[in-house]
């Protein structure tokens, strides 16, 4: 358990609340000569980047305060940071919704 207390701390750019690296997202810039911002889930991507909770709320208080602009120097496109937030969050209703559009498409009850 000692090692949990000496873990890193980052900066959340939507809500700026630090937290445990583990904990947090991060974002860099695309390499491929975009300004599109992606999720680095390996923490390993080379560059400059930016912490974000795995939230929806943090995800629209980093857009409303024009955070990956400033964070990520001219960062634009957040589609694939929002995809993967909204996946993250749906993920515990996915079995719910899919058994239910399943039964009506197979058309066997009649």
């Amino acid at each position: 358990m000692q090692h949990l207390e000496h873990q890193p701390q980052r900066t959340c750019i939507g809500c700026r609340k630090t937290g445990a690296r583990s904990e947090l997202l991060r974002l860099v810039i695309d390499g491929s000569g975009s300004s599109a911002v992606i999720v680095d889930e390996r923490r390993r991507m080379a560059g400059r980047g930016a912490w974000l909770h795995p939230s929806e709320k943090c995800l629209a208080l980093a857009v409303k305060r024009r955070a990956f602009g400033r964070a990520l120097n001219g960062a634009a496109g957040t589609a694939d940071v929002e995809r993967r937030i909204m996946a993250g969050t749906q993920a515990v209703d996915t079995p719910v919704a899919a058994a239910t559009t399943v039964q009506p498409e197979s058309g066997s009850e009649n």
